[in-house]
């Protein structure tokens, strides 16, 4: 068995697992107890699996500098951080030592242990966040180097309520920070007027893209200003100075699990200083000063069916 020397300590009966060209180790697996102490805590390697839910011991990880990565935790451990305690099955960290992830749950999701099996075992957090302190099933918690909340990720139908610069509104999936603490995106539970360059929009999202909150479809300058959102309720008419017309909407796809069932793709919208820009193309940019926007609701994305893949 092998040891490795952390920037948190020596960690030993280890099983290296390959390395780097300067000799150091990239990661090793965890064969028998051992432990280090962090600024957060005591860590224990996982060194064993002992449940349905965590059938595979899992490597932790070390930049090529050395420094850890990450740890996958031998059981359900406390971590003390700038936003409170959180129970975490792994953490990884910065080089610098200061932690950027915490995961309350690590399972291994297969065909016999799904993500609904795993949410089944998430419990209430109470984190402290800039918009207060919220209490609610986490999937996970990011943080910047500095120490302050960088986002959280919500498990499916988890919704928390909280201020924003439109208001009181409820949020699923996640919520993202700037460094200062204003929000810098969020997921809406529910359509959401806000108001634009252009007007208001209903901001909402169907099927919000992956699955953490650190980047969500409602996103705001430092200020509070709306630079993006994802509407499936308008579609917009674009008159340019030539006096050509465009005209963007959300549409209809196929969905992945099957060409009967059919998905909504949401109109995307980023909001510039002095233009907009249609589905992150910069093809469909627009002047905000040479060009009309005029704005209606759109019935197809009313009237579509929800996809389920279930």
């Amino acid at each position: 068995m092998a040891q490795l020397e952390t920037n948190f300590g020596t960690l030993t009966g280890l099983d290296v697992r390959s390395y780097y060209s300067n000799k150091k180790q990239d990661g090793a697996m965890a064969c028998e107890r051992s432990s280090i102490k962090t600024p957060y805590g005591f860590l224990i390697p996982q060194y064993e699996a002992e449940d349905m839910g965590r059938r595979q011991v899992k490597p932790l990880y070390c930049y090529k500098s050395g420094e850890l990565k990450s740890v996958p935790l031998q059981e359900q451990t406390n971590l003390y951080t700038s936003v409170g305690v959180i129970p975490a099955e792994l953490v990884t960290f910065y080089a610098s030592g200061a932690i950027k992830r915490a995961f309350p749950l690590d399972g291994k999701l297969s065909g016999f242990w799904t993500w609904e099996n795993e949410q089944q075992l998430s419990v209430p957090i109470e984190i402290k966040t800039p918009v207060g302190l919220i209490d609610a099933r986490f999937i996970g918690i990011q943080f910047y180097e500095s120490g302050a909340i960088k986002s959280f990720t919500l498990w499916p139908n988890e919704t928390v309520v909280v201020q924003t610069p439109v208001g009181r509104v409820s949020v699923r999936t996640g919520m993202s920070f700037y460094e200062n603490g204003a929000i810098r995106s969020f997921e809406p539970a529910d359509a959401l007027t806000v108001e634009t360059s252009i007007g208001y929009l209903n901001a909402y999202d169907t099927n919000p893209l992956g699955i953490h909150g650190d980047i969500n479809s409602l996103q705001f300058d430092e200020h509070g200003k709306v630079v993006a959102l994802n509407t499936i309720d308008n579609e917009i008419k674009v008159i340019d100075a030539s006096n050509n017309r465009y005209l963007y909407k959300p549409f209809l796809k196929d969905a992945l699990c099957g060409h009967k069932k059919k998905e909504v793709v949401p109109l995307r919208i980023k909001f510039e200083a002095n233009a907009i820009i249609f589905h992150e193309n910069e093809k469909h940019r627009f002047s905000l000063l040479d060009c009309e926007f005029e704005i209606t609701e759109n019935e197809l994305a009313i009237e579509a069916p929800q996809a389920s893949c279930a």
